[in-house]
């Protein structure tokens, strides 16, 4: 899951990308209405964190133009302004939810899994084989028994089975997974694949999670 932070106050962006890295979501910063803007329109994003107050642009404006655009990615504001008019003007300009500052990371942790719940009709769990992955339980299940993985082996093989059937480059795994946008070294994404291929006891007989020699990986059924 990937979220987008609109926010100009560097202390509370670092806080809150830190806070929900360590949570397994692949975060974006932006320091700026506008630079916000086009970061919410080109980028894929599950959703926005924005602050009410930004140069450039107020985030009700940069919420605004979006909307516009019929995205429909939900945004949480963050924001001083609690007065039951200025909370009804956040919500009229699109947003899906409203926390006051300042806030325990807790309580947003939580509105944030709530806008990435997902909604009637999404499937919130996934199969490969015998092999089932349920985000709202944060579970694996092998033949009935529950396999334990680090939470960025989760979040690698979530990626994988969202898109099972389909090649996964190595560039779009370490962008959504490990939230990294520039040159890399992708060598760590197989020392993660080998993980989950023993942690799941996959073999040459279970080759759920293929190789694809120099693009990256696939999730296929067997």
């Amino acid at each position: 899951m990937r979220i987008l932070i609109v926010e100009d106050e560097i202390g509370i962006s670092g806080f809150l990308k830190q806070g929900l890295e360590e949570e397994s979501y692949a975060v974006d910063i932006a320091s700026n209405g506008r630079e916000g803007l086009d970061m919410a329109l080109s980028g894929d994003y599950d959703l926005l964190l924005l602050d009410w107050m930004l140069p450039g642009m107020s985030g009700i404006e940069l919420l605004r133009q979006f909307r516009k655009s019929d995205m429909e990615t939900p945004a949480i504001f963050l924001t001083a302004k609690d007065t039951l008019d200025e909370t009804i003007f956040g919500l009229q300009a699109g947003a899906n939810d409203y926390i006051k500052k300042p806030f325990h990371f807790e309580e947003l942790l939580e509105r944030v899994k709530v806008q990435l719940r997902p909604k009637s009709g999404e499937h919130a769990e996934f199969t490969l084989g015998p092999i089932t992955l349920n985000t709202r339980k944060h579970q694996v299940m092998k033949n009935g028994k529950e396999i334990k993985l680090t939470q960025k082996e989760f979040a690698l093989l979530e990626f994988l089975m969202r898109n099972k059937g389909n090649v996964c480059r190595r560039t779009r795994i370490i962008e959504s997974v490990w939230d990294i946008h520039f040159e890399y070294n992708t060598g760590v994404i197989d020392v993660y694949i080998n993980a989950l291929r023993k942690k799941l006891g996959l073999n040459e007989k279970e080759n759920y999670i293929q190789t694809v020699r120099g693009v990256g990986y696939i999730a296929r059924e067997i």
